[in-house]
């Protein structure tokens, strides 16, 4: 592909003078942000009407219309709808659960479809990132925020995914022991037979926003400068 053939973005047609204001404009929120304390994933907590939810969900594949079934039976009707995804806040455990219409073929520990995403406030250490996706590609950790979340096709794979990262951040488990670890229990839990870490979290949820906002590295930068120029 030649640099003609490349398409046309945004960010390459913005103006020199927008692209100093947007960069002002969230210096100032970024400011306001740590000192409220107040940057955080809000969502809602309105209640969608359960006929508009089953409207949009009667046209979904049956696996994920049944996903969304389910978490509507246990969490009440969701907060948020689009037409492929619906939004739970703060139900049960969780920061947040999303049910995907669209599913991603995931073959560990067994063959399934991946549209059922759980959420928590967690904080990974950078450097147990990559452990933690040789254990389980669907799990998915976002570092500003300080999230993590699982996604597969049930709550009680999530459960499991996410207390075996846990193991995993506090070196109980390495990513071969927890991928072993998870494949005989969730059999056990198909079979009906004792699986804790598929049914409970084993570790206490931490408490409040657990944000890595990491550190400033273009202080002396002439942008910076000017940007603060432009804040005062």
């Amino acid at each position: 592909m030649t640099k003609d053939q490349r398409p046309v973005t945004a960010a390459s047609q913005l103006k020199p003078e927008k692209r100093m204001r947007l960069a002002a404009t969230a210096a100032a929120s970024n400011k306001q942000l740590h000192e409220s304390g107040t940057g955080r994933d809000k969502g809602t907590m309105e209640q969608l009407n359960i006929h508009y939810v089953e409207k949009i969900i009667s046209e979904w594949p049956e696996l994920s219309r049944k996903a969304a079934e389910q978490t509507i039976g246990f969490y009440g009707p969701p907060n948020e709808a689009t037409n492929s995804r619906l939004f739970w806040f703060y139900n049960g455990p969780w920061k947040r659960t999303v049910v995907y219409r669209d599913q991603i073929p995931h073959d560990f520990p067994e063959p399934h479809v991946d549209m059922l995403e759980s959420v928590i406030d967690y904080h990974v250490p950078p450097e147990k990132m990559s452990e933690i996706a040789a254990f389980d590609g669907s799990i998915i950790v976002e570092r500003t925020k300080g999230e993590v979340a699982a996604r597969c096709d049930l709550e009680a794979a999530n459960i499991l995914a996410l207390n075996l990262m846990h193991d995993i951040v506090t070196d109980k488990k390495t990513a071969k022991q927890a991928r072993k670890f998870c494949a005989n229990e969730m059999a056990a839990y198909a079979l009906n037979r004792p699986a804790p870490y598929a049914e409970q979290f084993q570790f206490e949820l931490p408490a409040g926003e657990q944000f890595d906002t990491d550190i400033t590295t273009i202080k002396k930068n002439a942008l910076v400068q000017t940007v603060k120029k432009l804040i005062k």
